[in-house]
């Protein structure tokens, strides 16, 4: 028995992370009118990548624009003749109908991939409910003051067509930003990947025409035919014939609604992904150091250090569950000390991480370790006769090991061949 360092080390299979990366969709189905950067292209954040010339989306917007006009019409033109009760039923129909055309909204609006494009429209419709519940309660009291004789039927319907008319504005406004968004620009700073712009809604999940006809089809007898021609106009798309595993988007290409049309990567910082097994997770924390190295450059070491281990595992494909454990990553040096190629991102990798360090510990060859039950033990040698004995282990590497408790520095011990000792056998 002697003193020695001991370190400990946890392997896990690892990938090169980007900074940041993001896919550009297409927002509506039509084809590219103008495609102003090239694959592998860096761009900056803002700049103009490309723009989309959608029929569809102009067709919905005039839809929708034309069912706004036809419910301000609609409260203009009517006239009296309605009973108190009429009224009341209406309202409470009215009611009922925007609640249910807010919701269908809202949940398809959820699934849209894009996030900028899911919270604008997530804002309009809540933009449109509050201005719904404004609406809404002011068609009461005018409903209140046309019983007391303080209002006439015209001034009921005036503000039933108001009321039912935040969905129909709700709707252009959705119109017009899906329009709006046709001229696509970076978000980040990265290079450039096109793809190949097909591949219908599963690309986004979402197309916004739906939204559309979930706002104008509630409005029943007020803008029923507007509604229909909404519901006319979705987006066809070009079916998604293709795979486009093989293209990418040119200037013409038809795409689809939803569809890949660009990935931006920015690899100006880049780390490291290990996953890193259930059993081994506990001895890892953030500022644990470890060593990299890539498939692609074997002879390569690259530093690393842990910065954050996901608090939710995930299951493995070989069973049992994995920890996502993120790690900076630093220059490489290779084996004859000179610079190590930059990573590039998505590369394999494998992370050795050191989790337990001891510089100066009472250290035993691995293969002294007898492992009884739940118990570890060594052959301790007294005058030449073998006893079995009870230790504890603190790191443990490949090769030696920590004895925490339990032995004392200038003792004996059997170090080969330790699973062949008997107690009591003398050496």
């Amino acid at each position: 028995m002697a003193y020695g360092q001991v370190t400990q080390v946890v392997e896990a299979p690892a990938s090169v992370t980007p900074k940041s990366q993001i896919t550009v969709n297409a927002t509506a189905a039509g084809s590219i009118a103008q495609l102003m950067v090239s694959d592998g292209q860096h761009v900056k954040a803002g700049q103009t990548l490309l723009r989309i010339d959608s029929p569809d989306a102009q067709a919905q917007l005039a839809a929708a624009k034309a069912a706004d006009a036809q419910a301000a019409s609609q409260g203009k033109n009517s006239s009296g003749g309605t009973s108190v009760l009429d009224f009341s039923q209406s309202e409470s129909q009215a009611d009922a109908n925007a609640q249910k055309a807010f919701d269908a909204a809202q949940a398809t609006a959820n699934q849209i991939a894009d996030p900028s494009i899911k919270a604008s429209i997530l804002s309009q419709i809540t933009s449109a409910r509050t201005q719904y519940a404004t609406a809404s309660s002011d068609v009461r009291t005018t409903i209140a003051n046309f019983n007391n004789g303080l209002a006439s039927a015209s001034d009921v319907l005036g503000s039933l067509s108001d009321a039912q008319r935040t969905q129909t504005q709700a709707a252009v406004a959705i119109a017009q930003k899906t329009v709006d968004s046709l001229t696509i620009k970076a978000s980040i700073s990265g290079d450039v990947s096109l793809r190949s712009g097909v591949g219908g809604a599963t690309a986004s999940g979402v197309d916004v025409s739906s939204l559309l006809s979930q706002l104008g089809g509630s409005l029943g007898s007020l803008a029923g035919a507007a509604g229909g021609s909404l519901g006319s106009a979705a987006s066809g798309g070009s079916g998604g014939t293709g795979s486009g595993a093989d293209t990418v988007i040119s200037q013409g290409s038809p795409v689809d609604s939803g569809a890949p049309l660009l990935v931006i990567t920015d690899s100006s910082t880049l780390t490291v992904t290990a996953q890193v097994d259930e059993t081994s997770i506990l001895q890892v924390s953030p500022g644990v150091t470890a060593d990299v190295q890539l498939d692609a450059v074997p002879d390569a070491d690259y530093p690393a250090t842990v910065i954050s281990i996901d608090s939710q595992g995930q299951a493995s494909s070989r069973g049992g569950v994995t920890y996502r454990v993120r790690l900076s990553l630093g220059a490489g040096t290779l084996g004859d000390g000179s610079a190590a190629p930059v990573p590039r991102p998505g590369m394999s990798a494998v992370a050795d991480l050191n989790v337990a360090n001891r510089p100066h510990v009472l250290a035993v060859p691995s293969a002294a370790i007898v492992h009884d039950g739940n118990q570890d033990t060594v052959w301790l040698v007294t005058s030449g006769v073998a006893h079995r004995h009870v230790v504890r282990l603190g790191a443990q590497g490949d090769t030696t090991v920590e004895v925490s408790g339990g032995l004392n520095a200038g003792d004996q011990i059997v170090t080969s061949g330790a699973d062949k000792v008997h107690d009591g056998q003398k050496l």
